[in-house]
């Protein structure tokens, strides 16, 4: 049963990478704006990262939703994660009122709207818990990585499958 969590874990934090990535992808100007609205970069890094975030993003999905590398993309999705909930904590302590521009979108608020901060920061560290759940146990169903699998990760579900059996056995004999 564990690896079909695994499995869901998984695929949540790719569809998250992946609807983030492809909002902002098609506004590369707006994701720009978003993490220039932090003011923690000079304008022309904010270029730079801006740019490129949504497309590491995707790649960061792509490679959850096929399991390759599956560890590897978990450690940049906390990564990522921790810096996302550091720059979110910034401006809420510098009293900014931005959007975060997690999904599109980001620069100051419009007026009348109020900083969502605090979910924002509860959704990051929820899906940093997630991520590292995936560093620690990143073998999982309908991956790529268990093509390439050397040895097989010990999760008790062997356990759970010779259990399985025993029941079905049992119910043949009866």
């Amino acid at each position: 049963m564990s690896l079909w969590i695994r499995s869901a874990a998984r695929l949540l934090l790719a569809g998250v990478w992946l609807v983030a990535g492809a909002t902002k992808v098609s506004d590369l100007q707006g994701s720009v704006r978003a993490v220039h609205a932090y003011d923690l970069l000079p304008y022309e890094v904010s270029k730079v990262v801006g740019a490129a975030l949504p497309f590491v993003e995707i790649t960061i999905g792509v490679l959850l939703v096929a399991g390759f590398a599956t560890r590897i993309a978990a450690v940049a999705s906390s990564t990522l994660l921790m810096v996302f909930i550091g720059g979110i904590a910034s401006a809420w302590a510098r009293g900014l009122r931005i959007d975060c521009g997690c999904f599109g979108g980001g620069g100051e608020l419009a007026a009348g709207r109020s900083p969502t901060y605090f979910w924002e920061i509860a959704r990051d560290v929820a899906l940093l818990a997630v991520a590292v759940y995936l560093v620690w146990r990143p073998t999982s169903r309908l991956a790529v990585d268990n093509l390439f699998a050397m040895e097989e990760e010990d999760d008790g579900d062997e356990e759970e499958a010779g259990e399985d059996a025993r029941e079905h056995a049992g119910e043949e004999s009866r």
